[in-house]
């Protein structure tokens, strides 16, 4: 049964807009309500169109059979938990994801895995534990694996993050196979889907979005209409500056000019005399934002003397 899909006949029948995805959504006008609708596909609504189906089909048993006390019953052989989020700006979304492949290669290892399915991994836990990166001649997806579950993630039709877990084997996170467990398997599902953006987005953090750097290179007015120019990131001497700026962040009372050119100056390989002032490599605001926190740090040494007099 496709969840999708019954999903988009409940919301065409309550007079819901939305745009539809291969197996997803694009958009609706009532997001809560969409969410509302997935989640009430359960047990209840899989038996019933079962049970529509029991007498149209040829099957072996009849209807004198299952009066008798023989019938079918359900079960889970497999089944996908899906989370599809979209970008409003797909270029954006399209280059995040090719981050995430390179920065999350290694989340296919055992010391990885336990992050994802909180289970341990011990010598005689089955698996190949393993990431593949598969891009031959379809859209990249990457795939990390724990026993028969699969993991898979891709950029949808150039729209958005698809995070999608795959369970062919219940009882690999000792769920019993009968359809009553469908709630239950399906929360394990979604919670290892989140555990996977939680650990991409640590990972991602550390890095500069093009849209930080854009604001870090670009020239900029500020709010009170002053101008700042901008710094051509990875330009040796801005980088150096940069660089020596926070080796300074730990020191209370703040740096001298002289202490920054003598760090800038070993940084770039030059003599000092040669290095110049580094101050005036500052834009206005970050010149100012410099000044300001040495005040603060005063402030705070100011505040911190009299208490350490009294104790």
């Amino acid at each position: 049964m496709n969840g999708h899909e019954w999903a988009k006949r409940q919301l065409s029948q309550k007079g819901i807009a939305f745009e539809s995805l291969d197996n997803g959504f694009q958009s609706c006008s009532n997001p809560e309500k969409l969410q509302q609708v997935c989640d009430e596909l359960g047990p209840t609504q899989i038996d019933r169109m079962f049970r529509k189906w029991l007498d149209r089909l040829p099957l072996p048993l009849s209807a004198k059979d299952r009066e008798a006390g023989y019938d079918y019953k359900l079960s889970i052989w497999q089944m996908e938990v899906s989370l599809t989020q979209i970008f409003d700006r797909p270029v954006r979304g399209r280059e995040f994801f090719e981050e995430v492949i390179r920065d999350n290669i290694d989340l296919g290892r055992p010391d990885r895995v336990q992050l994802i399915f909180k289970r341990r991994i011990i010598k005689t836990t089955p698996g190949q534990f393993r990431t593949r990166v598969i891009q031959d001649g379809v859209n990249p997806s990457l795939h990390i694996e724990y026993k028969q579950f699969d993991l898979k993630q891709y950029f949808k039709e150039g729209r958005g993050l698809r995070t999608e877990g795959t369970f062919r084997n219940l009882k690999d996170f000792n769920i019993n196979l009968g359809l009553s467990n469908l709630p239950y398997a399906q929360q394990v599902g979604r919670n290892i889907n989140r555990r996977l953006l939680e650990v991409e987005r640590v990972s991602h953090n550390c890095g500069l979005s093009a849209d930080s750097i854009q604001r870090v290179v670009q020239p900029t007015v500020t709010e009170d209409g002053q101008k700042a120019p901008g710094l051509k990131f990875g330009h040796p001497r801005v980088m150096a500056l940069f660089l020596a700026l926070t080796m300074f962040q730990h020191l209370i009372n703040g740096f001298h000019n002289s202490d920054l050119r003598r760090q800038v100056a070993a940084l770039l390989g030059v003599d000092l005399a040669a290095s110049g002032n580094e101050t005036t490599g500052l834009p206005p605001p970050l010149r100012a934002a410099l000044k300001q926190v040495d005040a603060e740090f005063e402030a705070l040494i100011a505040q911190a003397v009299p208490l350490k007099k009294a104790s």
